[in-house]
């Protein structure tokens, strides 16, 4: 069982930057692959990014945000970290992050995850 709390969100003005984090519980915290997501109102929820297991903890993007998000992970602290700069009004979502054992990576592109968070809301303002 992991459970997933992320925190960091609010609001900032465009092209400004914010820094989310999803803290795991869990001893096997370094297994998991983690992703990214995000839901606006009125529209589905979309693949931001994910980052592998922590033996590679290789990172992989959606075109959206490639070049302006960065994900990384500090096992240490069982946090994985979304960092966002150049922000954009079109970037307003509740933000989440989910985890899967690091073999279903790739199940995260396609918005399937055993473990989500409870989501936090980044607001950016033009």
């Amino acid at each position: 069982q992991v459970q997933l709390i992320e925190s960091g969100g609010g609001l900032v003005q465009a092209g400004g930057s914010l820094r989310l984090s999803c803290a795991a519980s869990g001893r096997t915290f370094s297994n998991y692959a983690i992703g990214w997501f995000r839901q606006a109102p009125g529209r589905e929820r979309e693949f931001v990014g994910s980052i592998s297991r922590s033996d590679s903890s290789t990172t992989f993007y959606a075109d959206s945000v490639k070049g302006r998000f960065t994900i990384s992970r500090d096992d240490a602290k069982n946090t994985v970290y979304l960092q966002m700069n150049i922000l954009q009004p079109e970037d307003t979502a509740v933000y989440y992050c989910a985890a899967v054992p690091g073999f279903l990576i790739k199940n995260l592109v396609t918005g399937r995850a055993n473990y989500w968070g409870q989501g936090t809301q980044v607001t950016v303002s033009s």
